[in-house]
C-alpha cells in the first residue's frame, strides 16, 4: 500500500527540513501489521530530534512521529487476520508522520470505540509516561508530596489528575496563572507562580518545613536546580525533559537526593510485552471512563500543509490546544 510521508534530511528548524514524500513499496514482514494512519499529534518530543538534539541515535533520512491512530490494513503471515479493521495505535517501529505505519503486531495497542480519535491519538507519549512515573518508577502513595514544574504542560495536567487517584500531593509549578484553576480542579493541591513566588517558601510552608518527597523535572538548569533545593534529604529527584536545554547539577543534587532519569523510550526496553500492554490497558480503562480526561481541543492539518502545522505547534504563545496531522482519507 502506498501514500505519503513526512521526512528530514537534515537536523535544523522543523519548518525548514521537513519535506512531504511518496512512502517506497515494502514487504511486509512476517510478525508485523500494515496500518493506514488517521490522526497523529505533533508533540515537543517529535520536534526536537529533528533540530538534531539526538543526533547521535538518529539516522538520516528519518520519519518524524511517536504517536498516532489508525485502521490495520493488513497483517503478516505470522499475525492473526482477526486484526485487519481494527483501530489500534501503531508504536515502537517507524515515524508516524505517513499515510501508512509498519510496525510489529506485539507493539500495536487496539482502542476502544469509547474513544475518539483525537483523544487515541495522544495516548502514548504523555499519557503512558504519567500513568508509569506515577505508578512503575516512583510508586507515589498518599503520604508522598511531589512537585513538578512547567506543570502547565500536558504531562502535568496529568500528573494532577494522577494525584488525586493515588492520593499523592501535587504542588504544581507554572510561569503564570493561566492554568491554575484548571490545575486544580484537576488536582493539584496547590499551584506556585515561579515568576512572582518562591517554590522553596511554598513548598516549605505547605510541609511544615519537611520539603517535597520527589520533585520530577521538565526544565533542567537553574529552575531544576531550584525544585530539586526543595526536595527533603533523600527524596527523589528525576528528570523527565531539559527545556532550558541546559543541564542541572547533577553533582550537587546526587549529593543529598535519589537522582534518575526518565526516559519512556528506555522504559519500554527494560518491561516485557505483557507488562506492557497491562499497562496500556489500565490507562485506556481510567480514559474511557473519564478518570483520566485528555483535552480534545487543537486544529488539524492534511499531510501535505506539514509546515503550516509544525509553524502553529512551535508557537510558545499558543493556547489553543494540540496540532493534529491528518492521514490519507
Amino acid at each position: 500500500m502506498n501514500g505519503r510521508r513526512i521526512i528530514y534530511r537534515q537536523f535544523g528548524s522543523p519548518a525548514s527540513v521537513l519535506s512531504v514524500e511518496e512512502s517506497p513499496s515494502r514487504a511486509l514482514k512476517k510478525d508485523d501489521v500494515l496500518v493506514k494512519m488517521t490522526m497523529m499529534p505533533i508533540n515537543p518530543s517529535d520536534l526536537i530530534p529533528i533540530r538534531g538534539a539526538y543526533a547521535h541515535r538518529i539516522s538520516l533520512p528519518a520519519v518524524p512521529g511517536y504517536e498516532g491512530v489508525g485502521i490495520v490494513e493488513e497483517v503478516g503471515s505470522n499475525v492473526s487476520s482477526t486484526l485487519i479493521g481494527k483501530r489500534v495505535l501503531p508504536l515502537r517501529g517507524e515515524g508516524t508522520w505517513q499515510d501508512v505505519v509498519q510496525t510489529k503486531a506485539a507493539h500495536v495497542v487496539t482502542i476502544p470505540s469509547t474513544l475518539n480519535d483525537r483523544t487515541a491519538a495522544q495516548l502514548y507519549i504523555n499519557p503512558l509516561t504519567a500513568f508509569v512515573l506515577c505508578t512503575d518508577i516512583l510508586n507515589l502513595r498518599p503520604r508522598d508530596v511531589v512537585v513538578m514544574n512547567a506543570a502547565s504542560s500536558a504531562l502535568g495536567k496529568l500528573i494532577a489528575q494522577m494525584s488525586k487517584l493515588r492520593g499523592f500531593s501535587f504542588i504544581a509549578v507554572v510561569r503564570n496563572d493561566v492554568y491554575k484553576e484548571e490545575l486544580l480542579q484537576l488536582g493539584a493541591t496547590t499551584v506556585v507562580n515561579d515568576g512572582d513566588e518562591s517554590v522553596y517558601d511554598e513548598v516549605l510552608a505547605y510541609t511544615a518545613g519537611a520539603g517535597a518527597t520527589v520533585a520530577i523535572d521538565s526544565i533542567g538548569g537553574e529552575a531544576g536546580n531550584r525544585l530539586g533545593a526543595c526536595v527533603q534529604r533523600n527524596g527523589v529527584f528525576l528528570a523527565v525533559g531539559l527545556l532550558s536545554g541546559q543541564q542541572v547539577n547533577w553533582q550537587g543534587l546526587s549529593s543529598r537526593l535519589q537522582t534518575t532519569l526518565f526516559h519512556l523510550r528506555q522504559w519500554n526496553k527494560t518491561v516485557t510485552d505483557t507488562h506492557w500492554h497491562q499497562a496500556f490497558n489500565t490507562l485506556i480503562s481510567h480514559v474511557s471512563e473519564g478518570i483520566l480526561t485528555i483535552s480534545n481541543d487543537g486544529t488539524a492539518y492534511e499531510l501535505a500543509n506539514v509546515q503550516q502545522a509544525v509553524k502553529q505547534a512551535e508557537q510558545a504563545s499558543n493556547f489553543n490546544g494540540k496540532v493534529f496531522l491528518l492521514g490519507q482519507k
